[in-house]
């Protein structure tokens, strides 16, 4: 019998060709959504305006930094990846233009869905890079944020270019390797543009990293897979190649490695050196909470957040409060107090703290005291319950953070229009992740399957980590999402 995943090796083109009408209709309709929310639907935000203004300085003044009263200050809270992007627009199309923006991250969206399609037809087969692309192009939360000026439309083109690479690389889904007496070239090309591609999400959000972990963590697999199959250090021969492969070679694999961490840390040199250079200070990353040089993180308020919030609502009415705003102690969930003292205690730091709004040097080590009377109380709750209710919430709310749904959506008391849209949002993106998850298990192949389960566990995992559970920070996973749906219409031999 032979492998589903020989089913697929016609090429792209080829593919492209024969089912021309099918990929020109699913991408007039993929457009079609995109320019809808675009046009009536366009989220410029906070976020917007602060990269806005980086990209103005930086393309006006020659300042990559921030106005505050008028005066531009250097800034290094948030990586140069997407104010370059918006500095490039701005420069052709006008300062502001905003517009322009969203229009071109609708073509980045509508090139990721083709990217996603390659994926699914070099893992599985043709019919399930039909199935892959049509589920890309009408994917209502991809298609919302290519219509706002946002980070994560770049980010998920870079992520699927980047494992897109990774395969071509590994040669999954091509034609047969050529006998290993002839050899073959090694694809140091490929490999390299897969770490620029990982350099580029990096330079966009710096959890990008995430993906420059999973290869090597997949990398690593490979070659320990290759040194138990064959202690001589031969070839690794994957299940559905029999063939001796010159690619899978111990030192062809590590030399995978070391070129796509070349590739990935070669863009943040620049950025590295500007920020010794501008801040005095050595930071190849953005600050852990988008702090700049002479911010003081609230430590120990972002440590008694994470003893009790799982859930985006508690971000946006409390934790995007501080500082600032009135912080109200009823909107607290329940499990935020251990006793009825401790609520005392909390509501006396809160009313403390709402006097003038301003997070304190003396207010943030009475909210560490606070955390870490609670993280003794209960460890268990900290470190495994706590991370795992906010990855599900991550994964399973409805994805309706840029309209302007309540988010408290289960209480039915919205507008029936914007209630409407969250059911309908929860429920679809229910499907994907019950599709995705029944593709993986009837996928059954780990050999290229791996990579991208490896990078969907270690991104689950960082994002239990976080303070602020918002739903937006999945949406880098789409991409291996719809390919491991996409296994559930592969035919099978």
């Amino acid at each position: 019998m032979r492998s589903v995943l020989e089913l697929g090796r016609r090429s792209w083109r080829e593919l492209v060709r024969k089912k021309g009408w099918f990929f020109l209709t699913a991408s007039l309709a993929g457009l079609g959504l995109r320019l809808l929310l675009v046009v009536y639907l366009p989220a410029v935000v906070d976020d917007s305006r602060f990269y806005a203004d980086i990209a103005t300085n930086w393309l006006q003044h020659g300042v990559y930094g921030i106005t505050n009263s008028g005066v531009i200050s250097p800034t290094l809270s948030r990586l140069p990846g997407y104010p370059a992007f918006l500095a490039t627009v701005f420069a052709v199309f006008g300062v502001g233009n905003f517009r322009a923006v969203l229009l071109l991250q609708v073509l980045f969206d509508l090139a990721t869905c083709f990217l996603i399609a390659d994926l699914a037809r070099r893992l599985f087969c043709e019919r399930a890079a039909q199935a892959a692309f049509l589920l890309a192009a009408l994917c209502p939360f991809l298609a919302n944020y290519a219509a706002a000026a946002l980070t994560e439309t770049l980010e998920t083109f870079f992520t699927a270019l980047a494992v897109d690479l990774a395969l071509r690389g590994l040669d999954v889904g091509e034609t047969e390797p050529p006998p290993v007496s002839r050899g073959r070239a090694f694809p140091g090309i490929l490999w390299i543009g897969c770490g620029l591609s990982i350099g580029g999400a990096i330079l966009l959000r710096p959890d990008g990293g995430i993906l420059l972990a999973a290869s090597g963590g997949y990398l690593l697999w490979l070659l320990a897979r290759a040194l138990r199959q064959e202690p001589s250090g031969a070839r690794l021969a994957p299940r559905f190649n029999p063939r001796l492969d010159p690619l899978f070679q111990p030192r062809m694999l590590i030399y995978a490695g070391l070129l796509i961490a070349l590739g990935a840390i070669a863009p943040l040199i620049p950025w590295t050196v500007r920020n010794l250079h501008t801040m005095h200070r050595f930071q190849p990353l953005a600050p852990r909470y988008a702090t700049d040089a002479d911010d003081v993180a609230m430590n120990g308020f972002n440590r008694w957040v994470k003893t009790w919030i799982a859930d985006y609502v508690s971000v946006q009415e409390i934790y995007w409060s501080v500082p600032g705003a009135e912080v109200d102690i009823t909107k607290l969930p329940l499990r935020a107090f251990d006793s009825s003292e401790q609520r005392e205690v909390t509501s006396a730091i809160l009313s403390d703290y709402n006097r003038d709004h301003d997070m304190t040097s003396e207010l943030d080590v009475r909210f560490a005291a606070l955390a870490a009377d609670r993280v003794h109380a209960s460890p268990f709750r900290y470190y495994v319950w706590l991370p795992a209710m906010r990855i599900a919430d991550m994964w399973l709310r409805p994805r309706t953070e840029l309209f302007p749904s309540d988010p408290r959506w289960w209480e039915f008391n919205d507008d029936h229009r914007w209630l409407a849209v969250s059911l309908g949002f929860g429920l679809v993106n229910l499907v994907y992740v019950v599709m995705a998850i029944a593709g993986w298990f009837r996928a059954r192949e780990f050999f290229g399957i791996g990579l991208f389960v490896l990078f969907l566990l270690l991104r689950s995992a960082f994002l239990g980590s976080l303070e602020n559970p918002e739903p937006r920070y999945t949406l880098e996973c789409y991409p291996a999402v719809i390919v491991l749906a996409s296994a559930l219409f592969q035919r099978r031999a």
